[in-house]
């Protein structure tokens, strides 16, 4: 028997009707929102309805998912209705070259609804994770689904909300009700991620996906954790590289100077090096 969702109380279901209501509204990038009791992943899912022709702004929210996905190909899973686990499909008319932004873009959107709800000092990890202090808070998980009459983009993000200690999926993960967010409610910080996720996602296509004419890059370096800290960075092929992270640049890789040059990382996973006591 399927587990009814107010068996646990301090974990409410979300409701659709109320959701689509607040972000389903004429003028609104958001075209349709689903809330789902569980299913496989939500990337997977819209992935599949890009391809049959979903419009852009369709979004899926999952209360459970079992075979959710992170950066490389990492399994992340939670308990039911302990975080906001949810994709959007976007389909950017903007040059190639320019939409590696996007991911980061989504980052940034949700530090910023993070940040003003839960009243945190939430950074952004290169490219998107989120953290509070050096934990993972959330992550985010972007697809390219490359389909007859263009491209469309799939967003997936899983943010940990009400998870306790002994259900974080690694010990360098945390939550919000571990940091002691001044809010927990999933209702308005899925509505607050959703509408910062728009608001750059207007600006930054009105510009042609330049970040900097959408005050993009700006706003991303801002806010970011990495930018001017001692970074290793496990490259794809085993190699390693070590050095300073400089900025981010035009394309949203991220430059790392090594010695007496400077390298552009477009994939990785970047590793915090600790000061030496």
């Amino acid at each position: 028997m399927e587990e009814s969702p107010y068996t646990d109380l301090e974990r409410p279901p979300l409701s659709q009707k109320a959701l689509t209501r607040a972000l389903v509204r004429p003028g609104s990038l958001w075209t349709s929102l689903t809330v789902a009791g569980s299913t496989g992943s939500t990337n997977a899912d819209l992935v599949a309805a890009a391809r049959a022709g979903a419009p852009e702004g369709t979004v899926l929210v999952t209360e459970f998912q079992s075979a959710g996905r992170g950066r490389l190909g990492r399994s992340w899973s939670a308990p039911p209705r302990s975080g906001l686990m949810f994709s959007v499909l976007l389909r950017p008319r903007v040059p190639v070259a320019r939409q590696g932004w996007l991911p980061l873009l989504a980052g940034l959107a949700a530090a910023t609804a993070v940040r003003r709800l839960a009243e945190l000092d939430v950074r952004v990890k290169w490219p998107n994770d989120l953290l509070a202090g050096e934990r993972k808070l959330a992550g985010v998980l972007a697809e390219r689904v490359d389909q007859a009459g263009g491209d469309a983009i799939v967003v997936g993000m899983g943010l940990n909300v009400s998870l306790r200690a002994h259900e974080l999926p690694v010990p360098t993960a945390t939550s919000l009700a571990l940091e002691e967010a001044a809010c927990t409610d999933r209702d308005p910080l899925l509505r607050a991620v959703l509408r910062e996720i728009e608001r750059h996602y207007r600006d930054w296509t009105a510009c042609g996906g330049d970040a900097d004419a959408a005050g993009l890059r700006p706003a991303y370096l801002a806010a970011c954790a990495t930018t001017g800290r001692e970074v290793r960075v496990e490259l794809p092929g085993g190699r390693t590289l070590s050095g300073v992270a400089t900025g981010v640049d035009e394309a949203g890789h991220l430059l790392v100077r090594d010695g007496g040059s400077e390298r552009a990382v477009s994939a990785g996973e970047v590793v915090h090096v600790r000061p030496a006591r």
